[in-house]
This record gives structure tokens, C-alpha cells and sequence, in this order.
């Protein structure tokens, strides 16, 4: 596998705003779980990020990328990622829906998504999301100074493929910092001990994304949403992680 060139490295002072965004967007998710439910749309829940972020003095990332109409993704059951909110999507019993959203502060970004039930949903469902979630904290135990980008991908890959899901190869994380996608992309697969090092002061963004069946994916006429094509349910968490001279810290927690 081939890499871009290594991460930027970021000051503490830096990575103290980087924090700072990376509070925000916890706040988001914290809040936007609490109203995940059968019969709330996603465009409620694109209003409740809205107000976290005004609230917080904070501005979107996602707003405006590339013309994106939405504060937040919101991409249920099949939809991979980068799902448009609207008041014409209402959830249901048995969904899943993932969450992406972002936040910027003083210049410096924020990324995280997580994927959640709602309500009850079948047993495979909820077995996917625990292990895409488990997958994404394989690969932050190995951010670690003097590993290597691939180590990453591999961590990833491992954890899915032992539990018999697939890994969406084509959907990337990322570096992150002045602006929301740096170099270098971050595979969902890699090799051990291949790519750049990792250093001290690199801050990335990883989110897995895992099918139940196979990886292909379609993008639909909006030209946004991502979908598995042969129509299995998907599942997507990502993290904002500085690579610490103590290890990895995330910065998008509560």
C-alpha cells in the first residue's frame, strides 16, 4: 500500500485548541444519542447539532464542504456514510443510524461519528456496531510514537475480519488540523509496520467502516450517499486522536 507524505506535527498549544473543537463535537454526539429514537427524523437531529455548536461558539465544518447542506451525516441501516438529514427521514424500531459531524474552533477541527441502535434492533446489528467500535479502539491502542501508519489499517481489518464483517475500502480517515481532511489519508487496512512514522504531535482522524456483507459500495442520485450494494446494514465510528508523547489521546470525548 502506498502513503502520502507523514502528518503534520502539531505544537501542545495547538493540540489544547484541537481539544477544545474535539469537546464540541463530543457534546454533539452526547447530545444527538440522548434523542436518537423511532419516530424522530434526522433533521431534527442536524438542529440539535446546530444548537450545540451556536451554543458553544463553535462553527461547522461540515456546512458548506464542498456545498454539503447538513451540519451533521446521517446515514441509517445500509448507508455507508455522508447521509443528507432531513424531516423526510423519520427513524424506525430496528434501525441503526450513524452520526458524523464536526466542529471548529478557533481555526482548529474536530471529526468524530459513532453508530447507534434505535430502539431494538436484531442481534447482527447490534454485533456490528460493537465491533466496528471495537475495531476503531484496536487501532488507537497502536497510535502509538514510532508505529507506523499501516499499523492502523491492520489494527482495523484484524478486528473486523474476525468477527466476519468487511471493511469499506474506498472511505478513508485523515489527518486533520487547520483544515478537516490533511495528509495523509488513513487506510481501514494496512500492512504492520508499513508507511510514515508516527510522531508525537500528529493528530488523526480514524473511522472504520464495516458491512455485514459485501464491501462494494454505490453512491445514490444526491451525489452524497454512500450505500453498500448489495443493500446489508453498515455501521461507521471515528475518533480525532493525538499521538502523545504518553501515548494516544483522544481529543473527541466528553
Amino acid at each position: 500500500m502506498l502513503f502520502s507524505r507523514s502528518a503534520a506535527v502539531r505544537t501542545p498549544a495547538e493540540i489544547a485548541v484541537m481539544r477544545r473543537a474535539g469537546r464540541v463535537v463530543a457534546e454533539m454526539h452526547d447530545r444527538i444519542r440522548v434523542a436518537i429514537a423511532p419516530g424522530v427524523s434526522t433533521g431534527e437531529l442536524d438542529r440539535i447539532g446546530r444548537e450545540v455548536l451556536r451554543d458553544r461558539g463553535a462553527t461547522s465544518n461540515f456546512l458548506g464542504y464542498h456545498g454539503y447542506p447538513a451540519v451533521i451525516c446521517a446515514s441509517p441501516n445500509s448507508m455507508v456514510v455522508h447521509g443528507i438529514p432531513s424531516d423526510d427521514t423519520i427513524l424506525r424500531e430496528g434501525d441503526i443510524i450513524s452520526i458524523d459531524c464536526g466542529a471548529v474552533v478557533d481555526g482548529w477541527h474536530g471529526d468524530a461519528a459513532f453508530t447507534a441502535p434505535v430502539g431494538e434492533v436484531p442481534p447482527e446489528a447490534l454485533r456490528l456496531i460493537e465491533v466496528t467500535h471495537a475495531s476503531l479502539d484496536a487501532a488507537i491502542e497502536v497510535m502509538v510514537a514510532g508505529n507506523r501508519l499501516g499499523d492502523i489499517g491492520h489494527a482495523v481489518s484484524s478486528v473486523a475480519e474476525a468477527a466476519g464483517f468487511s471493511v469499506v475500502e474506498g472511505y478513508t480517515g485523515h489527518a486533520i488540523g487547520r483544515a478537516m481532511h490533511e495528509s495523509p489519508n488513513v487506510p481501514n487496512v494496512g500492512r504492520p509496520a508499513t508507511g510514515p512514522k508516527l510522531r508525537a504531535g500528529n493528530v488523526l482522524a480514524v473511522e472504520p467502516m464495516l458491512v455485514i456483507g459485501d464491501p462494494d459500495t454505490d453512491v445514490l442520485d444526491d451525489d452524497w450517499s454512500v450505500v453498500s450494494a448489495d443493500g446489508t446494514w453498515a455501521a461507521h465510528a471515528e475518533h480525532t486522536i493525538a499521538i502523545t508523547e504518553n501515548g494516544p489521546e483522544v481529543l473527541t470525548l466528553p
